[in-house]
């Protein structure tokens, strides 16, 4: 292990021992770099590192401080694992989320307030009137279906769930955008999907929400996998 991979895991040790909490400032850097006996070029490098994955802030002129350490903050970087692997990795997220998003429904039923229902019933009639105009604007559609399972998820009362499911969820917008645009008939599909499942929560369903919301992702990642795989009778020269 190098010497700025060893400085890394002294900082890291700090935080897990609260030496350092959520908005602490660092120590002076001449000071905590002769403390690790390293020197301060090596300790820039691990505090840069660190801040990438936004353990870290630096403010100009100020020092450095440990961030709010949030699990939506620390986790956002996952989604370039899907930037990477292209339209595979989309699909990789698509099951991720289809493995977490169930449960953070069925969590959430309990959970959600009067007020949360009737900001979903609304996003629904904005929805509803989304897909009622001559041309469908996708990215307004978009926007729409994710702020409706956002809100659902962060009532599911797990602040790490809730920040796995929207890093997976809100790297899967590509895939499911280009559903919409492709199939005429996505929009009004989902919008009925996502009315069932709000029906489900406004019973108090938790095990009837749990299962739509399976079906609702199994459907997205059926289309997308559809599109992505040549028609029986593509003629094969065309593929070469």
């Amino acid at each position: 292990m190098g010497a700025i991979d060893t400085t890394i895991g002294r900082i890291k040790q700090m935080l897990v021992d609260g030496e350092l909490k959520p908005g602490d400032k660092l120590p002076v850097e001449k000071d905590l770099a002769a403390g690790f006996g390293v020197s301060r070029n090596t300790l820039r490098e691990a505090v840069r590192a660190l801040t990438t994955l936004k353990v870290l802030q630096t403010r100009q002129g100020d020092g450095t401080y440990v961030t709010s350490l949030r699990p939506d903050l620390l986790l956002d970087g996952m989604g370039f694992v899907a930037d990477l692997h292209g339209e595979a990795g989309e699909r990789q997220f698509l099951h991720v989320r289809r493995l977490l998003e169930p449960e953070a429904t069925a969590l959430a039923v309990d959970r959600l307030t009067d007020d949360d229902l009737a900001e979903l019933r609304s996003l629904l009639s904005r929805a509803h009137a989304l897909i009622q105009e001559p041309a469908i604007d996708h990215d307004q559609l978009m926007a729409n279906d994710r702020a409706f399972h956002n809100l659902i998820t962060t009532r599911c009362g797990n602040p790490v769930l809730a920040a796995l499911i929207e890093n997976t969820s809100g790297h899967t917008v590509r895939a499911r955008l280009w559903r919409g645009r492709v199939d005429a008939g996505a929009g009004s599909r989902t919008v009925a999907e996502h009315q069932m499942i709000y029906q489900a929560i406004a019973d108090r369903d938790s095990e009837r929400a749990r299962m739509l919301a399976t079906a609702h992702i199994l459907g997205v990642e059926a289309a997308v996998r559809a599109m992505a795989t040549p028609a029986p009778d593509a003629d094969p020269e065309a593929h070469r």
